[in-house]
């Protein structure tokens, strides 16, 4: 028996490039699971026109994971039931992604879990594998890619990832069923290192790139990555983000996305408007994300701006160490203020109600 690979159509979904948000934990006053508004925001990146999701990610809190909180299941469940309801999905093939972290025994229990709920794919973090060398990451990853078809991932040191160099992603893209990469170590050079790795292994058609680089996200989009001599040069793109920033404004994102398409499958020049837009994009996101605070407050910033459009009732954490920073709400009013384009509140506001119910 080959590996296990997603259905025909949700790998032409994850091929063509699509918005894939990572999705927050809602959560109520006494920072228990807020089943309610979990669900109205899989219905609200549904309803934005999001390709796919990704559940149980950096953003979800890795804490859900501990058995003192023990929500790791309960927000798969949610997920899985959610993401296939037609009311939501307009009968368009969804891609499920679940966050896959943890040793090699952790991760395969995870994947199984994410398998028999429906999940396509398990975005597989090394981050727990601070110390294995390149051999032992690559057995790991084999052992969860023989359960459930792996989207690489590389997480930035910042926050708890690793650096993963050339060799390893050279070796890790000959996996049959690695079907994309997030690229997120926020770092020009090793988001060359990765995009070098598929295209040097012949795997571009197999593997599509993801940028998760909230830094550079329009820019990562619009660039040709062309290596090699000219006569027997290959042009990569990177087609879709699955990102942080992409489960805020979600609408807007999707609507970003397709005029980023537009623009490079007809082959026209670059609009200078798309790359002031890739500056306010990164000046919003450093905001939410706290890049100001070494990251601190990214997942309640996250919370923040999604508790501003109604969606979730508060910003809290499952860490109640885990706190907007300071003077980070007040760069929330200034970058809002800025930047209407990349808002969505019209599009929440018309349709908060219904995904609430």
């Amino acid at each position: 028996m080959g590996m296990p690979m997603p259905t025909p159509e949700v790998l032409s979904v994850v091929r063509k490039g699509c918005v894939i948000p990572a999705t927050p934990l809602a959560l109520t006053s006494d920072r228990k699971l807020d089943e309610r508004r979990q669900r109205a925001l899989y219905r609200y990146y549904l309803e934005a026109g999001s390709g796919g999701v990704a559940v149980a990610v950096h953003s979800t809190q890795f804490e859900i994971r501990e058995p003192q909180y023990n929500l790791f299941k309960p927000v798969l469940e949610i997920g899985s039931e959610e993401l296939t309801n037609p009311e939501f999905t307009g009968g368009r093939p969804i891609v499920k992604i679940a966050g896959i972290c943890g040793p090699t025994s952790q991760a395969v229990r995870e994947a199984e879990l994410a398998q028999s709920l429906g999940y396509d794919a398990g975005l597989l973090s090394l981050a727990a594998l601070k110390n294995s060398d390149e051999d032992q990451l690559l057995e790991h990853c084999r052992a969860v890619a023989e359960i459930l078809p792996i989207i690489g991932f590389y997480l930035q040191p910042a926050v708890g990832g690793r650096v993963l160099p050339y060799p390893f992603w050279r070796r890790f893209v000959e996996i049959e069923n690695v079907i994309a990469i997030k690229m997120a170590p926020f770092n020009r050079y090793q988001t060359v290192d990765v995009v070098r790795a598929v295209a040097d292994a012949g795997r571009q058609h197999q593997v599509t790139l993801y940028t998760g680089n909230d830094d550079n996200i329009i820019a990562d989009l619009l660039t040709p990555y062309t290596f090699g001599m000219q006569s027997d040069a290959q042009t990569l793109r990177i087609r879709g983000g699955l990102l942080g920033q992409f489960c805020v404004w979600t609408k807007k994102a999707v609507d970003l996305l397709d005029t980023v398409h537009a623009i490079v499958d007809s082959g026209m020049a670059v609009p200078v408007s798309l790359l002031e837009r890739n500056v306010q994009l990164t000046d919003a996101n450093a905001v939410i994300f706290d890049a100001a605070h070494g990251f601190a407050g990214c997942i309640p910033g996250i919370h923040e701006v999604l508790r501003r459009q109604g969606l979730l009732a508060n910003n809290l954490c499952l860490n109640p160490q885990e706190v907007l920073s300071p003077g980070q709400a007040e760069e929330l009013d200034r970058v809002t203020a800025a930047y209407p384009w990349m808002q969505d509140n019209d599009f929440v506001r018309e349709n908060l109600d219904k995904w609430l119910r």
